[in-house]
């Protein structure tokens, strides 16, 4: 199953990567929200969006609102993944499309969590 891991923070794509890859993704980067959006774009297998906030060109929350209203997009599922720890941005992220919000920083149970309340595989076994 793949995944695509958008931050504009290399070091936090990096641990995003190294969790995903241990769960069974196959995981690909974009360090903002207009690159992500061209490779979901060109990339239509992609299951699962983890997706920062606060980051140059487009920022999380407009790509949340672009890939939710492009129906050709509908089958990737976003996650929001940011230090914006108010309960009204997550009600914002959520509301604009976002299936799930996590707060950095995370871990790899965490992670796991959340992927299960969204219905994806958290098995390496499973997403393979």
């Amino acid at each position: 199953m793949k995944a695509l891991v958008i931050d504009d923070a290399r070091c936090v794509r990096s641990v995003s990567r190294k969790i995903l890859t241990g769960l069974g993704y196959e995981v690909s980067e974009a360090k903002n929200g207009q690159e992500a959006l061209t490779y979901l774009k060109a990339h239509p297998d992609v299951a699962l969006a983890v997706i920062d906030w606060n980051m140059p060109v487009m920022n999380g929350l407009q790509l949340v609102q672009a890939v939710h209203a492009d129906p050709e997009l509908s089958a990737v599922r976003m996650m929001m993944v940011t230090t914006e720890i108010e309960m009204a941005q997550m009600a914002r992220a959520l509301e604009a499309g976002a299936h799930e919000y996590l707060m950095k920083p995370f871990t790899k149970s965490a992670m796991r969590a959340k992927l299960e309340i969204m219905g994806l595989p958290s098995d390496p076994e499973v997403a393979a």
